[in-house]
């Protein structure tokens, strides 16, 4: 027997002094500026569908990390979406699962603590995991309330592959960088905060809104008739913050030509109408958290 003794203080030191990471796992945490993000797209779903609506961000524990409730929206919704929010992050679900399963007669679930099954909870994933969720009420229905809470959810989609290292405090392009970029019409730099476009256009463009973006447009050859304001046809967001559309219709139409600036703000819609030849154009986009340059 002492051959097993032996082998069970072998096996007991092992286990005792195996590397902490056998004992811990690294994961993921949603942060603060990640759940304004994600109400700042919800936000503009909204706008978009001129809806209002409480919309609340809580962590995977179902604690509560940011909440606005936009102008008109009745009291009560946010209590209610902080409800959803944490439903959905704590059943790892969509809110209106339960409210299906409930509707077809498993009636006993609404007696479970801290439940609200409310269609308008949806969780948000990042790389495969739920990191939280969000919860939205007081739209102009319960599909809408999924709707921009699914709108939200997206705008997280992106956030596992950012870089975790802090960005250089300071930028240096070279001139045959730059002078690159302008023949294509690419990005020189985009980071939190800010971007910085070499802009380049050889005909007409499409109706566009940033609602998290004001285009600073410093033009440095060529000419374009650009029309900003008024409504955009046929809008369809091609990603949280971006929409997209065939034309405009009203708005103030203006020519503008080399050396001039055109400031356009957050959520206001652009369209460059006419371009009869190459225009170039620095563009720098201060981002606004919230949306809509607020």
């Amino acid at each position: 027997m002492r051959w097993l003794t032996t082998m069970l203080t072998a096996v007991s030191f092992l286990a005792a002094t195996a590397p902490a990471h056998a004992q811990v796992i690294t994961k993921q945490e949603l942060s603060l500026k990640g759940a304004k993000l994600v109400i700042a797209a919800a936000i503009a779903e909204a706008r978009r569908n001129k809806a209002g609506g409480a919309i609340a961000v809580v962590d995977e524990g179902g604690n509560l990390m940011a909440l606005e409730r936009l102008d008109g929206t009745f009291a009560a919704s946010a209590n209610i979406s902080i409800g959803k929010a944490r439903t959905a992050a704590i059943f790892q679900k969509p809110t209106k699962a339960f409210e299906d399963v409930i509707k077809g007669g498993r009636t006993a679930m609404v007696a479970l603590n801290d439940f609200t099954p409310l269609q308008g909870g949806v969780p948000i994933v990042v790389s495969e995991r739920v990191v939280g969720a969000i919860g939205v009420s007081g739209a102009n229905s319960a599909q809408q309330d999924e709707e921009i809470a699914q709108a939200g959810a997206n705008a997280a989609k992106g956030f596992g592959a950012k870089a975790a290292s802090a960005d250089p405090a300071i930028t240096y392009l070279h001139r045959a960088r730059v002078a690159a970029a302008f023949a294509k019409g690419v990005p020189l730099l985009e980071v939190d905060g800010y971007k910085v476009h070499a802009s380049r256009r050889d005909g007409p463009g499409i109706a566009e809104v940033h609602d998290f973006e004001t285009d600073v447009v410093y033009v440095l050859d060529g000419t374009a008739l650009v029309v900003t304001g008024g409504a955009v046809v046929d809008p369809k967001v091609t990603e949280p913050g971006q929409i997209r559309g065939s034309m405009i219709q009203g708005g103030d139409a203006r020519r503008i030509g080399k050396g001039d600036v055109v400031v356009i703000p957050a959520g206001v819609p652009r369209w460059f109408k006419e371009v009869p030849g190459p225009l170039t154009y620095f563009v720098v986009k201060p981002i606004s958290m919230n949306g809509a340059g607020k």
